[in-house]
């Protein structure tokens, strides 16, 4: 059962080089019976990242999705550019520990996953993960609430 809010939709998106994934972890999320909304992009045709992490990063950021998950080659370029947004904190998960950590210490509202550098079936585990995992609060909650520069 995921810790986010059942009634909104995930907001999904990549870039070129992460499509495929996009389209595998799309059909994951419906097989646990998760909505999500596609940001796109639609196609393995080159593309600009930023088209793609700005809306992912406002819907969460408006409440309209209750997460975001992006993927790119590195995953560098959607976090760097989902964290421009005050309201987000974008974190680049290329292992299970760390999609639970983003989680537990950091409240991660998005998670970003390296397309050339993780198997599918690894990116699945970590959204998986990311999505059942609890923010413990406590002293992580001062931290957190030092992200923000607004």
């Amino acid at each position: 059962m995921s810790v986010f809010s059942q009634e909104l939709p995930v907001a999904i998106g990549s870039d070129h080089a992460g499509f495929e994934f996009k389209e595998t972890i799309m059909s994951f999320l419906d097989g646990k019976g998760v909505s999500y909304k596609d940001f796109g992009t639609y196609s393995a045709e080159s593309t600009d990242y930023p088209h793609f992490a700005h809306p992912v990063a406002e819907a969460v950021e408006k409440g309209e999705a209750s997460f975001g998950i992006l993927i790119c080659g590195s995953g560098n370029g959607v976090a760097m550019t989902a964290n421009k947004h005050q309201g987000i904190r974008a974190a680049l998960c290329w292992g299970e520990e760390l999609a639970e950590l983003a989680r537990k210490h950091n409240d991660a509202n998005v998670i970003c996953l390296p397309a050339r550098f993780v198997l599918i079936e690894e990116a699945e585990k970590m959204v998986e993960i990311f999505m059942n995992t609890e923010f413990e609060g406590g002293r992580h909650s001062r931290r957190v609430d030092m992200i923000s520069c607004s």
